[in-house]
């Protein structure tokens, strides 16, 4: 999975809104320099602090040799409060900086037992898993912002830092009929792995009043080669309320798919979906 060690991740925040505070202070100098049109929607800069609580479903597959694919069914797993900052900066009246930071911390195990049907023959079998998930990104993206009324519209392009682990073990008992044949099956890897990958977001605000705003945003992120791969899509909509002009609070729903393997080890494979909402304080300028 992408976690970092306890010391790295407070150096990787810092610097992240360090860089985010001097963007700001350029993007102010250049607002005094040029008149601009600019969406009530947006602002020149924020940020948000705050938590995704999350109700986790989690798959594990496997190969075997002779039964083929055999998979896990989704399943659900204890709630976690998961820590998020995000900020976002306006240079003119179109152009923006957006900044993602979330991280993911948890163990699993389960039983399963089942039937299914594999070329022709009943399959009947029982199963055992458990796997342990680090995962932290931070995603920085470009986004250009069309319209300058209420209502915004914001493509991004950009890069995404990845650093985790993932390890996992399971083992399976399978039996078929016509003809009566029983296999068992076990394994067990681990791999850890910290790289950049291109991310693609999407954007959108409405702005109600001077109080209430719509916000909605989707990305997803791919990483490919090295000893773990696998992509992170997610996606939100929620409202911003602002009993004060320059302090809010935000309240959404999202979702945070991730999918991640180890190559050539399919025991060391999961799929994790993340649904719940989120809550953060908002300071904006």
């Amino acid at each position: 999975m992408f976690r970092a060690d306890s010391h790295t991740r407070p150096t990787l925040i810092a610097n992240l809104l360090k860089g985010a505070f001097l963007m700001a202070a350029a993007a102010g100098t250049a607002q005094a320099q040029t008149q601009t049109t600019v969406s009530p929607a947006l602002d020149r800069m924020d940020i948000a602090v705050g938590a995704f609580y999350a109700e986790p479903k989690i798959h594990l597959g496997a190969n075997t040799e002779e039964f083929g694919r055999l998979d896990t069914p989704d399943e659900k797993i204890d709630e976690e409060t998961l820590p998020r900052v995000k900020a976002n900066i306006l240079f003119g009246a179109n152009h923006g900086l957006h900044l993602d930071y979330f991280r993911y911390d948890n163990d699993y195990s389960g039983d399963f037992a089942g039937n299914t049907v594999y070329e022709g023959r009943d399959v009947s079998g029982t199963a055992s898993g458990s796997a342990k998930l680090r995962i932290e990104l931070a995603r920085l993206t470009y986004r250009y912002w069309f319209g300058t009324g209420n209502d915004v519209f914001g493509v991004g392009l950009g890069a995404a830092y990845l650093r985790g682990k993932i390890s996992g073990s399971a083992s399976a008992t399978v039996t078929a009929t016509n003809p009566a044949q029983t296999e068992s099956w076990s394994g067990s890897a681990s791999a850890s792995d910290s790289a950049y990958a291109p991310v693609l977001d999407f954007g959108y605000r409405h702005q109600f009043n001077d109080q209430w705003r719509l916000v909605a945003e989707a990305s997803g992120v791919k990483k490919n080669g090295g000893s773990t791969e696998g992509h992170v899509y997610s996606g939100s909509i929620g409202v911003e309320w602002y009993p004060h002009k320059n302090v809010g609070l935000v309240l959404d729903y999202g979702i945070q798919k991730i999918a991640l393997k180890r190559n050539n080890e399919r025991a060391a494979e999961m799929d994790l979906k993340l649904t719940g909402p989120s809550a953060f304080v908002k300071v904006r300028f």
